[in-house]
């Protein structure tokens, strides 16, 4: 089983079922070996008022689940939709690439590393509100 592996700056604060962990005074990395445990960086948390752009809501929507706030269950099937839609405005290569990354990790409840990828469309949605297409 080889698990997940965080590597957590000094002081990094990390979401780990529920608990909050902080890291000490010296760069480290965890490896999460429980499957399906849920984990969330406190540095990459989206907060409700900021979940305001297609990207940053379908982020939430996997945070949502990895911060124990709703099931996989619950919220899944609306994560795989709002992924799904994110591909119809998304229609480079490389954003395709990173949508089908996204949406086969959530398929398979692999969260952490589903929003890992949606984390990459970030930046390019700025960058098309910026220049005002949408």
């Amino acid at each position: 089983m080889t698990g997940l592996v965080i590597r957590l700056a000094p002081h990094e604060r990390v979401l780990l079922n529920g608990a909050v962990i902080e890291n000490g005074d010296r760069r480290t990395s965890i490896s999460i070996k429980t499957p399906n445990a849920n984990v969330l960086r406190l540095r990459d948390a989206i907060h409700p008022e900021q979940a305001n752009t297609p990207v940053k809501r379908t982020c939430y929507l996997a945070q949502l689940i990895l911060s124990g706030d709703s099931s996989a269950t619950d919220i899944a099937p609306s994560l795989i939709r709002s992924i799904e839609q994110l591909s119809q405005v998304f229609s480079d290569q490389d954003s395709r690439k990173i949508l089908e990354s996204a949406s086969e990790n959530a398929i398979k409840g692999e969260f952490y590393q589903s929003l890992k990828f949606l984390r990459l469309l970030l930046p390019r949605e700025k960058r098309l509100f910026a220049i005002g297409v949408s």
